[in-house]
C-alpha cells in the first residue's frame, strides 16, 4: 500500500502541496482529479523523489517503508512504475529498444504473478508489435502513450503511477486507453491515476480524490462523486 501523509512541498517560497494525505491500497485503482495548476504533478514528483518540488514535511510510505528523502531510482526499485506527463519516450530508439531499456524482474502483482515481458506487452498493445521496429519519433501520439505505459509495465511494477495519460489524445484513443486500463485493473495491478479527463477516471477508479490549490477537498468513490453535482461543478467544472 502507498500511504501519503500530510505532505508539504515547495517550489522555492511557493507552498504548492499543503498537507495532502491519500492512500492507494493494494489491488485498487485510485484517481486524483483536479484542474491545471492545482498540484497533481507536484504530488507525483513528491512521491517519486523528484525535485523540484522540495518536500519539507510529511511522510511517503510504501508497504510500510518510508520513501521520503530516498532517490528516485531507489523508489522505482521498490516497485513503483511511473508513466510521466508528456510520455518522455526515447525518440531515437525503436519500440523494442524503448521497452527493453526499462525491463527488470521487479515485484509484479496480480494476474497470478505473471511477469511483464515483450510478448505480454504486445498482447495488451498489439499496435506496438506492428510498430516494433519504428523509432519513437515515428509513432503517433496515441502510440507514444501506449509505449510510455508499456515501458513502465516492463519494469514489472507492483504500483503503476500515471500522470495525465489521456493528455492530447483524441476521444477514440481515450476510449482505447480506458479499455486497456480496465484490463490492467482486472489483472489486479494497483494504479494511481492523475487525470483531468473525468470520464476516464470515473470509468476505471475504485476511489477518487479531488485536489484544489494543493489540498485534498474531496475523497470518496466514483458513485459518491456522481451523486454530488455541486462538488463536480465547483472543483472540476463538469
Amino acid at each position: 500500500m502507498l500511504e501519503v501523509e500530510n505532505i508539504h512541498s515547495y517550489y522555492g517560497g511557493a507552498h504548492v502541496l499543503q498537507g495532502i494525505s491519500m492512500k492507494v491500497p493494494d489491488g485498487r485503482v485510485v484517481a486524483m482529479l483536479g484542474r491545471n495548476g492545482m498540484g497533481k504533478t507536484s504530488l507525483i514528483r513528491s512521491i517519486m523523489g523528484m525535485t523540484p518540488p522540495e518536500v519539507r514535511a510529511g511522510s511517503v510510505r510504501y508497504n510500510g517503508e518510508e520513501l521520503l528523502g530516498r532517490p528516485s531510482f531507489y523508489i522505482a526499485s521498490k516497485g513503483l512504475g511511473l508513466v510521466p506527463q508528456g510520455r518522455r519516450i526515447f525518440p531515437s530508439l525503436t519500440v523494442v529498444e524503448n521497452l527493453m531499456i526499462a525491463a527488470r524482474e521487479g515485484q509484479a502483482k496480480g494476474n497470478n504473478g505473471a511477469k511483464w515481458d515483450l510478448n505480454r506487452v504486445f498482447e495488451l498493445f498489439p499496435a506496438l508489435e506492428r510498430r516494433r521496429k519504428n523509432r519513437g519519433n515515428q509513432l503517433s501520439g496515441g502510440e507514444q502513450q501506449m509505449l510510455a505505459i508499456a515501458r513502465a509495465l516492463m519494469s514489472n511494477p507492483s504500483l503503476l503511477i500515471m500522470d495525465e495519460p489521456s493528455e492530447g489524445l483524441a476521444p477514440v484513443l481515450v476510449q482505447q486507453l480506458r479499455d486497456q486500463l480496465i484490463v490492467l485493473k482486472q489483472q489486479g495491478l494497483s494504479m494511481f491515476l492523475v487525470e483531468q479527463n473525468f470520464g476516464l477516471a470515473m470509468a476505471v477508479a475504485d476511489d477518487v480524490y479531488i485536489i484544489e490549490k494543493g489540498q485534498v477537498v474531496y475523497e470518496g468513490t466514483p458513485a459518491d462523486l456522481n451523486a454530488r453535482p455541486e462538488i463536480k461543478k465547483r472543483y472540476l467544472g463538469v
